[in-house]
């Protein structure tokens, strides 16, 4: 049993979120400000999941999210957000989030993305290969980092997943469908196509000296993306 803390301010919501959690086999506990949800983080409580509503009456999800990050803990986060501008997602992805759903949400489709990224935390742990290397990049699979030219990138969990797939899958053509699938769902319907296009910017402007002109992650228009080892 899964053990997943809930930030959330609606009784109405927590109320039934809570209900359909427990019902498909996850033990919740509920913190309904900032404030809560940092203490009961301190208190290591063996959360493996994070679900936090954005907007709280002492502060916002984004706020723990960055925190959780600062002290390294690379838990599963998904935002709960009441709107889907750009700006808002590209907050949460900043800020170290993994994914975002919009309210009102099905509860399928939420329960799907929490699976999925509960599996690609479990899976982590089993790789045999500790390092991926291309030309002047390493990552450190071990420490969930990774470096170029020996600086340390600054990623978040969503850029440094994408990454991963990249490298491990470099000089392949990977389209948009198929990057999706693996980084998030099997059934690829579920995320928003344009959250893919956030996490390729943001990743861009982190690894490429020139964004506009990438050398490294490229486009390939009509399929989706490369990751080109020889130009590294």
């Amino acid at each position: 049993m899964n053990k997943l803390l809930l930030l959330e301010d609606d009784e109405s919501l927590i109320d039934g979120l809570t209900y359909s959690l427990r019902k498909n086999g996850f033990e919740v506990e509920i913190a309904r400000t900032v404030r809560e949800a940092m203490s009961l983080l301190r208190e290591e409580r063996g959360y493996e999941f994070l679900l936090l509503d954005v907007t709280l009456p002492d502060g916002t999800g984004f706020d723990v999210c960055e925190n959780v990050r600062k002290s390294g803990n690379k838990i599963p986060i998904i935002f709960l957000t009441a709107s889907d501008e750009e700006v808002h997602v590209i907050r949460g992805l900043d800020g170290g989030g993994d994914d975002y759903i919009t309210k009102p949400f099905k509860l399928g489709e939420l329960f799907s993305r929490i699976r999925a990224l509960l599996r690609r935390a479990g899976t982590s742990d089993g790789e045999k290969m500790t390092k991926l290397s291309s030309g002047e990049l390493v990552i450190d699979l071990m420490g969930s980092c990774a470096r170029l030219n020996g600086k340390l990138l600054d990623l978040t969990n969503a850029e440094y997943r994408l990454l991963v797939f990249l490298v491990r899958n470099k000089g392949r053509i990977l389209t948009r469908e198929h990057i999706l699938n693996e980084l998030w769902d099997k059934a690829g319907d579920f995320v928003d196509d344009n959250t893919l296009s956030v996490y390729v910017r943001r990743l861009r402007e982190k690894i490429e000296e020139n964004p506009s002109r990438p050398k490294y992650l490229l486009t390939v228009r009509g399929f989706g993306y490369q990751w080109k080892e020889a130009e590294v």
